[in-house]
């Protein structure tokens, strides 16, 4: 149940008839994993502990630097070589009391990300490398959790969701970030953001628009991402967005499906990551 200091905090909530009290308390007991707590990461966890998620965990075992703070917004001067997810935790407590933060201050790799993932309702991916990107697709599979992925680069971003463990309505599976981005970028056509540079707000735009996405996930209102690729140009100040489907040929669940776990990763397997990250 929602407490009277709760009620009066999400009455902007509660009046809509797509979430109103049900809604608020489903919010309330979801579940919800951040991995990176940068550029898409926090602006994503601000929203999601203001909309009242009960639950947020945060996977990043990086440390706060002061050219970190031009875009990643939930963390201040003060924060600065602290870990990530410590500085994070406290802006959180700050926002919203009632929101519950675990915290994982390491890298999230094959041998943890199972463990990890299997903890969460949803899993929303703001990592800044390409081998995470691609193993948090995979773990999500395994552990049949939704996926809200999403990726910037200087002046745009792209934003998608994964369901892969589902079929559609033609019984195929859903597509996942493999039949997206089969194969990685050549080693080095994708430059860092500390090489490449991005404006701050960018990622404050995307970042927000995966917070929507997460809610909407959570609550099962309006029209998702499964299937289509949203696009975001800031210098054209234009979105559009592009669909894509199932691949079969796709090795994690393709008709012959190769991966049947997380060895791959172990193996030391490249993935790659669709645009410059944050």
């Amino acid at each position: 149940m929602l407490s009277d200091e709760e009620i009066e905090r999400y009455r902007r909530h509660l009046v809509l008839k797509q979430i109103g009290g049900e809604g608020q308390q489903r919010l309330k007991a979801a579940r919800v994993l951040i991995v990176g707590a940068g550029g898409l990461g926090s602006p994503l966890m601000l929203y999601l502990a203001a909309a009242g998620v009960g639950q947020i965990g945060l996977i990043d075992d990086d440390r706060v630097s002061v050219d970190n703070l031009q875009r990643q917004i939930a963390h201040n001067t003060e924060s600065v070589d602290r870990l990530k997810t410590k500085s994070a935790a406290a802006m959180l407590e700050r926002l919203n009391p009632h929101v519950e933060t675990t915290l994982f201050s390491t890298r999230l790799v094959a041998e943890n990300a199972l463990d990890i993932v299997r903890g969460f309702d949803i899993v929303a991916d703001g990592s800044d490398n390409f081998a995470t990107r691609y193993l948090v697709n995979d773990a999500c599979y395994f552990a049949k959790a939704p996926l809200v992925t999403a990726a910037v680069g200087p002046f745009d971003g792209q934003l998608t969701t994964f369901r892969a463990f589902e079929a559609d309505e033609n019984g195929n599976s859903r597509p996942s970030y493999r039949c997206l981005f089969p194969d990685p970028p050549p080693e080095g056509t994708v430059p860092a953001c500390a090489e490449a540079g991005i404006l701050g707000a960018v990622a404050g735009v995307v970042g927000c628009l995966q917070a929507v996405e997460v809610v909407k996930e959570l609550l099962g209102i309006g029209e998702g991402l499964v299937g289509r690729l949203l696009l975001y140009d800031a210098l054209s100040a234009r979105f559009s967005t592009v669909a894509y489907g199932w691949d079969p040929e796709n090795p994690l669940n393709g008709r012959n499906p190769r991966f049947r776990d997380l060895s791959h990763h172990r193996a030391g397997a490249t993935a790659a990551a669709p645009a410059a990250t944050p």
